[in-house]
């Protein structure tokens, strides 16, 4: 199945005769419980939710793993660091990642004692801090510059030396880069963003392979209160089915706007990965979906002739 269908489809129940294509938002806080409360998944509303699991399964679905939602991208930054991190450990960061994960990384948890590491995206110059850490956080390609790094080579040289991965895959969301597939442990994004495309909720969510990670990280989303509204929820869901189309028109419009700057002379510099002589191309060439975002913009690129074809296999494209 293409993507373009996949998240159509992806996480709505079988079709049954009479019944919506997607069920509505449960708006519930208490549950009918009768007997033995653990015969159900849905017993109060902080723990679990019917609307929680249809698009966590649809998330699942796309990202390859199982996936915990969050009420925002931050809730999932913090479940993850408080899930894997404790006093004494160290964690590596990226120097030019998103602002506010550092400033939680290097405020409260290096307050709590973890040591906080930082070195750049580009160059994959985060190998160089990874003696003793407990967990490598990538950000590829990170928010603003968008410099990338190569996830499968940092993957690797991480596992080798015991720490876990993850990798804030916001900007480029599911359908232009899949973590798991590239070795990360966590794939996490803000679907705040590109995801819902709406600009009319907050929401985050967190992908693992590990089932145990995602127990783990439920159990965080439970006793911290770190839970999404039903309602911003099923509207993440909603909006989930244009995503393949929403991505590529951003990325024509990207691509577009880029090369317009980049022939102006007012302008000194242009950073777009998608651009043939950014330092950052041949690896979002071969690593993501897309230039920086959908396949259709990279093959826009080849039929303009400015690349080479790159096989389908190596882009990660079933």
């Amino acid at each position: 199945m293409h993507d373009a269908t996949r998240v159509v489809h992806a996480g709505l129940p079988e079709p049954s005769q009479g019944q919506p294509f997607l069920p509505g938002p449960v708006f519930a806080g208490a549950y009918h419980l009768a007997g033995d409360p653990a015969s159900t998944a849905y017993q109060y509303g902080r723990y679990n939710n019917p609307t929680w699991t249809s698009f966590e399964r649809a998330l699942g679905e796309l990202e390859g793993g199982e996936a915990v939602v969050f009420a925002s991208g931050m809730a999932a930054t913090a479940a993850i660091l408080g899930s894997v991190l404790r006093p004494g450990e160290v964690a590596v960061l990226p120097a030019d990642g998103y602002y506010t994960a550092r400033m939680l990384a290097e405020g409260f948890f290096a307050q709590s004692g973890v040591e906080v590491r930082t070195a750049p995206t580009a160059g994959d110059a985060q190998a160089g801090l990874l003696d003793g850490a407990k967990l490598l956080w990538l950000e590829s390609p990170c928010n603003p510059g968008l410099d990338v790094c190569d996830i499968g080579a940092l993957a690797r040289l991480a596992h080798e030396r015991g720490a876990l991965v993850v990798v804030d895959n916001t900007t480029a969301t599911v359908l232009g880069q899949r973590p798991l597939g590239l070795g990360a442990d966590f794939s996490l994004a803000s679907d705040t963003k590109g995801l819902t495309g709406h600009g009319d909720l907050v929401l985050g969510h967190v992908a693992v392979r590990d089932p145990e990670w995602a127990r783990r990280l439920r159990n965080w989303r439970t006793q911290f209160g770190a839970v999404p509204g039903p309602m911003e929820v099923w509207l993440a869901h909603r909006s989930l089915g244009t995503l393949d189309v929403r991505l590529e028109r951003m990325s024509a419009n990207a691509l577009a706007v880029a090369q317009f700057l980049a022939g102006r002379p007012e302008v000194r510099r242009v950073r777009y990965p998608g651009l043939p002589d950014d330092p950052a191309h041949p690896i979002a060439v071969r690593q993501l979906l897309g230039n920086g975002f959908t396949k259709r913009a990279i093959e826009a690129l080849f039929r303009t002739g400015t690349v080479d074809l790159v096989p389908e296999e190596r882009l990660g494209v079933a």
